[in-house]
């Protein structure tokens, strides 16, 4: 695989040659330039269009959430924050950074948001008729299935909205209505009509409030409603890649592809 070409945006020269060399090393990133202030980094993206940015939030003059409000969308590369202060997180999610790392970074939560990048880019990188390659069939019977499995008692008991907490506000989100969730750290993102909703919780917790014969793990940070599945694009290694309603795409990891191949074969996925 060809390396992700990263800018790596800090006001603090030992954090950014620090992060710059533990890149180096994980073998998938490679640090085309380092920035030592938002203006640097807007002429440097600009000019070189990276595919990545790790991106410090508080820096003098334009903060982080500035560079990217003046990139413009031909040349925005996926961003990674990179702060001190997780007081930024809904912020950074809401204009829909691929993560959110707090310092000091830890070696293993930095290869998770490395690898969360990796695949982000390889979706992007599909042209539109890879992504609807293969009509997803069989919804019809799919659904039929599902209500000759489903246990009233248990359905009964799941709620049918999730509230978040949002400042100082709640957010009460139908379950029906999520597309997707995708996991960052501590953080869930929320994906629901056309919003993208924070919460901190985990994976598991989540998982255990939703129904699983809508409801299907599809990567170990992803879960994808599959009445929002519109197709589904196989590839020779043996993952899929989902296009949902309003064309956000969602890549299957080989390790659950056997629940996507169930569900195109109109088999209830388990």
């Amino acid at each position: 695989m060809t390396p992700l070409r990263a800018v790596v945006v800090d006001d603090e020269k030992l954090a950014r040659r620090g992060l710059a060399l533990r890149l180096a090393e994980t073998g998938t990133v490679d640090v085309i330039a380092e920035c030592a202030n938002g203006e640097e980094a807007i002429r440097v993206i600009n000019t070189e269009s990276p595919d990545l940015v790790f991106l410090d939030i508080q820096m003098p003059g334009m903060d982080g959430f500035d560079v990217v409000c003046e990139l413009q969308a031909d040349v925005m590369p996926l961003v990674i924050f990179v702060t001190a202060f997780d007081r930024y997180a809904i912020d950074a999610f809401k204009i829909h950074a691929v993560d959110y790392v707090l310092k000091p970074i830890d070696d293993e939560r930095l290869q998770e948001a490395v690898s969360r990048a990796v695949e982000r880019h390889a979706v992007r990188s599909l042209g539109s008729k890879d992504r609807l390659m293969a009509l997803v069939s069989g919804r019809t019977g799919t659904d039929a299935a599902r209500e000759l499995v489903l246990d009233d008692s248990a359905s009964r008991s799941r709620p049918e909205r999730l509230t978040i907490k949002d400042g100082n506000e709640f957010q009460f989100i139908k379950i029906a209505a999520i597309q997707w969730i995708d996991a960052a750290g501590d953080y869930m993102c929320v994906h629901a009509d056309g919003r993208t909703h924070i919460m901190r919780t985990t994976m598991k917790r989540l998982e255990s409030t939703l129904d699983p014969d809508t409801f299907i793990r599809v990567h170990r940070s992803s879960i994808v409603n599959t009445n929002a599945i519109v197709s589904a694009a196989s590839h020779l290694n043996g993952e899929y890649i989902l296009t949902l309603e309003g064309g956000a795409t969602l890549k299957v990891s080989r390790s659950y592809s056997d629940r996507i191949k169930a569900l195109l074969e109109g088999q209830v996925p388990r």
